[in-house]
């Protein structure tokens, strides 16, 4: 099953990884822990609620503008 995650810096240092399609959410020191980390919190939560996907997940960015 291919599931998307969202990798953002932490503030304290790390990185925040997120699963859109369940929710679930962690981090790790580097950009693979914090993926290893969300592959078993997603197994985890995938063996009480399983989902069934369909399709590819989509992922696209979007601009807007700043303010001071």
């Amino acid at each position: 099953m291919e599931l998307s995650a969202v990798l953002s810096p932490a503030p304290e240092g790390g990185y925040v990884a997120f699963n859109p399609e369940t929710g679930t959410t962690t981090q790790g020191e580097t950009v693979e822990e914090a993926l290893v980390n969300l592959r078993e919190a997603t197994e985890l939560y995938l063996e009480e609620f399983p989902l069934a996907v369909s399709g590819r997940p989509l992922l696209t960015t979007f601009e807007v503008p700043e303010h001071a």
